[in-house]
This record gives structure tokens, sequence and C-alpha cells, in this order.
């Protein structure tokens, strides 16, 4: 069986709401949709976005009101889903959804943005490493793993328009793309770069001009794999066309 996961940082899923996001994922029908920056509350979302035809929905939610937040939509169903790096001022954030299934676990995740403050930068960091202490336990257990979300960091200069001016900001800062060495050196697979080693593939960008029309941004939303998985990806891809968000979904489709 072939199986299509999209996933897509929505900044706020109240807002896409308002643009035809039921009737958009009605018409594409991903097997499973991961969203990040869901900012919103369970309680605060209306029965269509809770209860979707033919999807199992789970939502973990931030403390604070109108802030981070993730969410999945899936035609499968988990047998078992967890919602915390068990790391209370992570946690607090809902910032990571984690669905086991028969085949695979499944690690959506929105990474903390470190643009901020340094005490955000340093919050960001120490997420990243927690975040891989944990990914590689499940890696080491013989766990097959999928990993998706924004993670809030470019990784090298092909992945964004302007390297060189970024390089001294948060998401593309040496210290952060080491992060994602080290990431990868641990036995995972950013999957869009297994087919495609082009520039020019972002997905976010301003939404304070006309950069998406201009094709001016970020390529900060991935779709990994590890080692033991890496057979059952067929294709990864950019949904550069999708409009809602200032961040465009990316797809990955795994054969089964």
């Amino acid at each position: 069986m072939r199986y299509t996961l999209l996933s897509w940082n929505v900044n706020g899923i109240r807002s896409i709401y308002q643009k035809g996001f039921v009737d958009w994922l009605r018409i594409t029908e991903p097997d499973i949709l991961c969203l990040q920056e869901t900012k919103a509350q369970p309680e605060q979302l209306p029965d269509e976005l809770l209860s979707v035809a033919d999807y199992y929905a789970f939502f973990n939610a931030a403390e604070r009101k109108g802030y981070s937040g993730v969410a999945v939509y899936s035609k499968l169903q988990p047998q078992k889903v967890e919602k915390a790096l068990r790391i209370e001022h992570f946690d607090r954030e809902g910032r990571i959804l984690i669905l086991h299934y028969p085949e695979f676990t499944l690690i959506n995740v929105y990474f903390p943005n470190g643009q901020a403050s340094d005490e955000r930068l340093s919050y960001k960091l120490d997420f990243y490493a927690e975040f891989l202490d944990y990914v590689d336990r499940l890696n080491n257990a013989g766990y097959n793993l999928i990993i998706c979300g924004d993670v809030n960091t470019a990784h090298r200069e092909i992945d964004l328009s302007h390297p060189q001016e970024n390089s001294i900001i948060s998401g593309f800062l040496p210290i952060e793309r080491a992060w994602i060495d080290k990431f990868l050196s641990y036995g995972f697979f950013d999957t869009f770069r297994l087919f495609n080693n082009e520039p020019g593939n972002y997905t976010w960008s301003s939404p304070l001009t006309h950069a998406r029309e201009c094709n001016i941004g970020w390529r900060i939303d991935y779709f990994f794999v590890n080692r033991r998985f890496l057979d059952r990806v067929v294709s990864a891809s950019i949904l550069a066309n999708v409009p809602g968000s200032d961040h465009c979904p990316v797809g990955l489709e795994i054969q089964i």
C-alpha cells in the first residue's frame, strides 16, 4: 500500500479554516496530515475541524492560548498517541504529537523559533538537544521513524534565498545548522534532498512582501526518516502553490 503524508505549518488553524481548509483537505485527501502552529485549544475549534469525515483527529495545544500547538488528521487509526517529551517547560507549549502505527512511528513536531531573544534561542537549542536524545532512543530501540514539522532552521545555503545576509539571524545560525548536521549523523535522512538537490525550493516566505511570488524564502519544513525506513520512501515534495499560510505544505509518499 502507498500512503501520502503531508505536513503544514498553518499559522493558525482557525485562520486557514476561514480560507477553505476543510474543502482543501477533502479534495487533497492525504492519508495523514500533520499541522503545526495551530494556535488554538480544541474547545475553541468548530465541530467541522474537530470531526472531519474519514479522519481521526488529534490535538496538542499550548497552555498559552493562541500560541504554538500541533494537530494530526489521520485516515489510519494509530495504536497509541503521545503528547509529550515529558519535560514540563517544553510540554506546556504543545509542540509534539507522537503517533504509533503498526509499521512506523510518526512524530509531528513544531520546533521553537529563536529570533525573539537570546533566551528563546537558548530554549530552542535545548529543545533540539532533548528531541535528539528522545528520537535517538527510539531509533536504537528499533522503531521505524518518520519525523515531520517546522524545524525553524534552514540547513544549507541552497535552503534559503539570501544565505550570507541571514547568517547572523536565528534560523540560519551556524550552531542551529550544526544541530541538523548532528541529527542527520545519527542516522536520519532529509527526504526532500533524497530526490532534489536544487536551490530555489522553499517552504516559508515572508508574508509582508510578495516574497512567495518572487520565490524568495527559506526551506525550514521537513520530513525525515531513519535509515531502516529509507527503502519505504517513494517520493518527497513541496506543495509550493497551496495558499493560506506563510508556509506551504511538504509531502512524503511511502510504500508499506
